[in-house]
């Protein structure tokens, strides 16, 4: 006899179970969090510039994480340095976790830029790196429970990696049109005019520096989708002034377009 039938009237004994269920899926996800963390961490990166001339010499651009081979490393497009900047950018580098505290400097390379989906794919020297796995994006549900991790508030945290716990509160179309023709910026235009693609909006505050880090399930450590941070704001919430509590990430499933485009 089981714990719910045990001790529940009879009429009460679905709900009961149901309960009880849920209750123990979450003290199991919850307990099993701290060591997927552990898991994940090694293999979040801080993607940057490095000018010797500049004070500081290193400046955080976003998050990034590990992918493939462990030489390839996943982030948005618009960490970027911008091109044709008039102000020097420096060298694109993405640094490597290598102690609790401590990372390495890597030179990156670009290796792929899809702009519509606001990911970058960069290359990176030196040996390789622990890989996060990919899960099938296509299959998160809203409701779902998820975490993320990421370098925010641009290192003034001191560079240190932190994780918050996200719901995926809905899966959405990215570009709205605005109510009002004023509201309509060029950014806004253009992906209007581009098409559309379905997002995860979560239930969780991202800040400036989460940009490209790894949404993943808080149990198996699989990525399934990639923080943004501006694209999306910019185009669904240009109307607050303020955070609002929502942030969203783009599905996985445009990380595997992306790798499958550097197999021959």
């Amino acid at each position: 006899m089981s714990v719910c039938t045990k001790w529940a009237p009879r009429g009460r004994q679905m709900l009961l179970c149901t309960l009880v269920a849920w209750s123990a899926s979450a003290t199991a996800q919850h307990s099993t969090l701290p060591d997927t963390i552990a898991k994940v961490k090694p293999s979040v990166v801080i993607v940057g510039s490095y000018n010797p001339t500049a004070a500081p010499r290193f400046s955080l651009r976003g998050t990034g994480f590990v992918v493939g081979s462990g030489n390839w490393v996943v982030s948005n497009a618009h960490v970027l340095p911008a091109p044709g900047s008039a102000q020097p950018q420096g060298q694109l580098v993405v640094q490597v976790r290598t102690g609790p505290d401590s990372f390495q400097t890597r030179a990156a390379k670009v290796l792929d830029k899809d702009v519509f989906h606001d990911l970058t794919l960069l290359q990176i020297d030196g040996p390789p790196v622990t890989a996060l796995p990919l899960a099938d994006s296509d299959r998160v549900k809203e409701g779902q429970q998820l975490a993320f991790m990421g370098f925010p508030i641009g290192g003034a945290l001191g560079f240190s990696s932190v994780t918050h716990r996200a719901m995926v509160s809905s899966i959405t179309q990215a570009r709205l049109p605005s109510a009002q023709s004023g509201q309509l910026n060029e950014r806004a235009i253009r992906g209007l005019r581009e098409g559309n693609f379905l997002i995860f909006q979560l239930d969780a505050t991202a800040y400036p520096g989460n940009s490209g880090g790894p949404l993943f399930d808080p149990v198996s450590g699989e990525v399934v989708g990639v923080m943004n941070m501006v694209l999306l704001k910019g185009a669904r919430e240009s109307a607050l002034s303020h955070p609002s509590g929502i942030s969203y990430a783009i599905p996985a499933r445009h990380v595997r377009d992306m790798l499958a485009r550097q197999r021959p």
